[in-house]
């Protein structure tokens, strides 16, 4: 199915991209690889052979399938206890389920096991400068297992990763080992920890002009190295919720990445039916509302460019949304948190905080109690603390500004770091703990907090405890 010499190689992978209280959302798919005289390279969407794989990609939503697939869940007794099946995609929900449990599951296609047994991994040839590498068996496998959203009324607690600013593709030199190092940062911190999901604080993908991939990210193929190789180990068990960033659409790039941000994260069957219920507002733009349990709820708002002279969030229909989604009452939980890419303040060196978000919006969030917000943009650590919101900054999962921010007083800056990282949060009925965690070298490194300082250059605490109750 492509074209050039050498040996050839598809590498199935498998995406656990959604779960509610009662139902998963399970995807298939992979990436073909290819030998050429200078060396491996991923094949790209337009060399597949002509037709649907071409057309549709090798995986996402608009991939044509693969065969028929099953999906199956089992319960800790190994028995079937739900299951679905398709011929017509490469992605079910599996619904039944029980809230707040833990299962395993399984992917047949064509009654044939998808993606058992060990992986080819993408290991990069120098270290030092990450890469070019090539695919090589690794001695691991998926683990493919999921845990239902606790049941609405329940106030379980609830842990999760954050990253911003992390696709720059694992072999994008120095960048590119970042993002590699942090995403072995997030696997320490799953195996060690209750995680339930990540969330994406934007620019899964970059190709501007000081980029290596040179790649658009309007296929399939462009999403390898920044997103499916470098968390195939935690996308397998964790979904992702996602907000889309400035190199994510036209605003930071001339390329708009919307369409494949949709197919690869499927936002259309995760918040289509979202959007009569009120919980979601598309077309364009990406604000969405996820609750797990009665404790927390994420709101996803979109702060990127609508291509004109505005904003998505100064949209009347999203305004609208806005308006009821942070409605004084309407969430009775412990943690209403807002997340989205560009930060209301920021202490630079590179970014100002967006003024119309923080005319607009952050008053919003001050009338419903939102006690934290995230965001990424800025290439660094960030916490600030304004009229009673903590801000926090995590654009450095993969990016990274090493110069010093200088606006500290508008920011409201109380700690920051440049350095590589991601963010461990978590929460329960007494209070919020957000840390930030540094990249992990090795195999067998054990992630540190990261080191941060005040304005001032005094140590500080990289814990930031939030109690669930202002004083």
């Amino acid at each position: 199915m492509v074209t050039g010499t050498g040996q050839r190689h598809f590498e199935p992978f498998i995406h656990l991209v959604d779960v509610t209280h009662a139902s998963a959302l399970v995807a298939w798919g992979g990436f073909f690889f290819e030998e050429r005289s200078d060396g491996w390279l991923v094949v790209d969407d337009d060399a597949l052979e002509a037709g649907r794989r071409r057309d549709g990609g090798s995986i996402g939503v608009a991939s044509a399938p693969y065969g028929r697939g099953v999906v199956e869940v089992l319960d800790a007794d190994d028995k079937v206890v739900a299951s679905a099946a398709t011929d017509e995609r490469n992605h079910v929900w599996v619904e039944g389920l029980e809230p707040d449990t833990a299962y395993r599951y399984r992917v047949r296609v064509d009654d044939e096991p998808w993606a058992d047994g060990e992986r080819w991994d993408w290991v990069l040839d120098d270290p030092d400068d990450g890469g070019p590498g090539r695919p090589r068996p690794a001695g691991r496998r998926y683990d493919l297992r999921l845990r239902t959203h606790p049941a609405p009324h329940d106030s379980e607690p609830v842990t999760f990763l954050a990253m911003g600013d992390y696709g720059v593709g694992i072999t994008n030199g120095e960048a590119g080992r970042r993002q590699h190092d942090v995403s072995r940062t997030m696997e320490h911190l799953d195996a060690g920890n209750p995680v339930r999901f990540i969330v994406s604080l934007g620019d899964n993908i970059y190709a501007g002009k000081d980029d290596k991939l040179e790649q658009s990210g309007d296929e399939d193929d462009d999403w390898y190295f920044t997103f499916y190789e470098p968390y195939r180990y935690l996308i397998d068990h964790l979904p992702v919720y996602p907000a889309a960033g400035n190199h994510d659409s036209s605003d930071g790039e001339a390329n708009d990445d919307r369409a494949q941000l949709a197919d690869n994260f499927h936002l259309d069957s995760r918040f289509r039916a979202a959007v009569d219920e009120g919980r979601a507002s598309l077309d364009p733009g990406l604000f969405y509302r996820v609750g797990v349990g009665a404790l927390l709820e994420l709101v996803c708002v979109d702060t990127s460019s609508d291509g004109e002279d505005g904003h998505f969030f100064e949209d009347d229909d999203h305004r609208a949304w806005l308006e009821e989604t942070f409605a004084p009452g309407r969430f009775d939980g412990t943690w209403l948190l807002p997340f989205g890419h560009h930060p209301a303040y920021c202490a630079g060196p590179d970014h100002d905080g967006l003024a119309e978000l923080l005319e607009q919006v952050v008053p919003l969030y001050q009338r419903a109690g939102v006690r934290l917000v995230l965001s990424g943009h800025e290439h660094n650590f960030q916490h600030g603390h304004v009229d009673g919101i903590d801000h926090v900054i995590s654009g450095g999962a993969g990016k990274l500004d090493e110069r010093t921010p200088t606006k500290w007083r508008r920011a409201g800056t109380r700690s920051w770091a440049s350095a590589a990282h991601c963010l461990l949060v978590e929460a329960d009925g007494q209070q919020l703990v957000l840390t930030p965690y540094g990249p992990a070298t090795g195999d067998e490194d054990e992630p540190m907090p990261l080191a941060v300082a005040t304005p001032d250059g005094a140590p500080a605490d990289a814990r930031l405890v939030i109690p669930a109750t202002s004083s």
